[in-house]
């Protein structure tokens, strides 16, 4: 259910976001991104919703914001409406590219599947050898191209981006991938915690050509932290995003037809990893 805001309408919503437009056609470079409670895992928007997740996840995306050296698609051109303050961001619209930029310092989840499977991920050849949890040597950038809602995102190579959006662009996107993922990694490291992977979205300002940052950036939608100290010991999979409720899925549905509800201990869990993350973060990182 999408919200009624005042002087906006609402034009789409995808897996966990909804955008809206003004009303006043002076602002119609402008979009309205609220980002919303529901939770996706294996392509499906499950139920019932995580209490809190669209604050927690716009006060991340906020505070990387700040903190990273790349302009962003944020505009303080129009205050954020009362009815979403907190978890809305008032952006430029962008000319987005069809491409989710992975980038990986350790290897799991989908990656540590196509490791096992053919020794690579999208394309980048890796040492024998490694284990799940394991840090490369280091990052890589293992791009996606973006699915349509309901479908499933697709891993490309580095080749594949260059036709679809030409070499300069790619080239540009994975160096500026690569840059935020250190930036990032350093602040993440101050508070104790690994930045395993990431993705990130970018578009082309129409007001000034300019590639920019958008969507959200280093939450635990789309990205995997984990425990340092934990790390060390050996410990893999106790994550700061939703791989339980992946987990959970994983163990309780075969991936056919609709996939059931969350019980109410797993959404408990879920939000409880989401605030863990995001004090860890804000109140010790300077």
């Amino acid at each position: 259910m999408t919200n009624q805001i005042s002087g906006w309408h609402h034009v789409y919503s995808g897996k966990v976001r909804d955008l809206y437009e003004s009303n006043d056609s002076s602002l119609s470079h402008l979009i309205l991104v609220v980002a919303s409670d529901r939770v996706s895992a294996f392509d499906h928007v499950l139920e019932p919703t995580i209490p809190n997740k669209g604050k927690h996840l716009t006060t991340l995306t906020n505070w990387w914001f700040e903190r990273l050296p790349v302009e962003n698609h944020v505009s303080l051109e129009v205050p954020v409406p009362k009815e979403v303050a907190g978890r809305a961001t008032v952006a430029k619209k962008l000319e987005m590219f069809p491409i989710e930029c992975v980038v990986r310092g350790y290897v799991s989840g989908s990656g540590w599947k196509e490791y096992q499977a053919k020794g690579e991920i999208c394309g980048v050849e890796l040492p024998e050898g490694l284990t799940f949890g394991g840090k490369l040597k280091q990052p890589i950038f293992t791009p996606a191209f973006k699915a349509e809602l309901g479908d499933h995102d697709e891993n490309i190579s580095f080749e594949k981006v260059v036709e679809i959006i030409g070499l300069d662009n790619a080239e540009r996107l994975r160096a500026l991938s690569l840059e935020i993922f250190a930036k990032a990694s350093e602040l993440a490291e101050q508070a104790g915690l690994i930045l395993a992977d990431t993705k990130f979205e970018f578009g082309i300002d129409p007001a000034t050509g300019r590639i920019v940052l958008g969507d959200e950036v280093l939450t635990p939608d789309s990205s995997r932290f984990w425990s340092k100290a934990a790390w060390e010991r050996g410990e893999r999979k106790d994550s700061f995003d939703k791989q339980i409720v992946r987990n959970w899925l994983a163990d309780n549905w075969d991936q056919s037809g609709e996939p059931p509800a969350l019980p109410a201990e797993i959404v408990s869990q879920t939000q409880a990893k989401y605030a863990e993350l995001v004090e860890r973060l804000t109140q010790e990182v300077a």
